[in-house]
């Protein structure tokens, strides 16, 4: 009996391929943002925790904010990751003062 080996090439994903993730989670963001907008106006006649149309107009507000947080996050880490690699730390061990 012989076992069949699969090897995987590592995957590069390209900086235009985080740059459109950022610019549709920015974009998502901001549709998100319009429609909690424009639910919270449409019920804030009623305003009570009770008004469930009120309710989900501020979730999407703050979840809009969190996808906007998120996207900008992947955008930093990425930008990061490619800068001039990772830097060794210099050794103090040998200097005197």
């Amino acid at each position: 009996m012989t076992t069949k080996t699969a090897t995987i090439s590592q995957v590069h994903t390209g900086k235009s391929d985080v740059t459109r993730l950022v610019k549709a989670m920015t974009a998502i963001a901001w549709a998100v943002l319009g429609i909690g907008v424009l639910l919270c106006l449409i019920n804030i006649s009623h305003f009570s925790d009770k008004n469930v149309g009120l309710m989900v107009g501020l979730g999407f507000l703050v979840g809009s904010v969190h996808i906007y947080v998120i996207g900008t996050a992947i955008g930093l880490v990425h930008a990061r990751l490619h800068q001039d690699g990772p830097q060794a730390p210099e050794d103090d061990s040998n200097s005197t003062t």
